[in-house]
């Protein structure tokens, strides 16, 4: 726990967490646009990224009419249901999760040149352990497309 409470905070010179604060959005606005991302823009209803985030349909439903007044993401009527609501990361979403993404990245390689090479070699090969379990396969291959963006 100690590692991802480190992780966290950890903010030196990348700016994830004030590119999270310039970018006026909460927390849960920011995982729903990650989550869209993540999902290579394919159009989705409003619930089924409710449970992708483990929250209920009305805080989603608020996240994302804070994120479709930004542009951020677009909101169309689903052609068999009309009742139902389908929703899609746009290229102005793409771009600010790109930036966050890369500022992070940036973080995590400044913690990992603190390190010494043993336990960059240590870090690095527990890294490569992890991507046997398929979540963090899919979340890897997720960070993949969007850095071909």
């Amino acid at each position: 726990m100690a590692l991802f409470r480190h992780l966290w905070t950890y903010d030196r010179g990348g700016g994830f967490l004030q590119a999270i604060e310039e970018s006026r959005l909460t927390l849960t606005q920011v995982k729903a646009l990650v989550a869209l991302d993540s999902d290579q823009g394919a159009p989705c209803p409003i619930r089924q990224l409710a449970e992708e985030l483990g929250i209920m349909p009305p805080t989603a439903t608020r996240a994302v009419d804070a994120l479709v007044e930004r542009e951020l993401v677009s909101r169309t009527e689903d052609p068999e249901d009309r009742r139902v609501r389908r929703i899609a990361i746009t290229e102005a979403g793409h771009r600010l999760v790109g930036e966050l993404a890369s500022r992070r990245a940036a973080e995590f390689e400044a913690f990992a040149e603190g390190l010494s090479a043993g336990q960059r070699r240590k870090l690095l090969a527990a890294l490569e352990a992890l991507l046997s379990n398929e979540d963090f396969a899919i979340a890897h291959e997720a960070v993949q497309r969007s850095a071909r963006r």
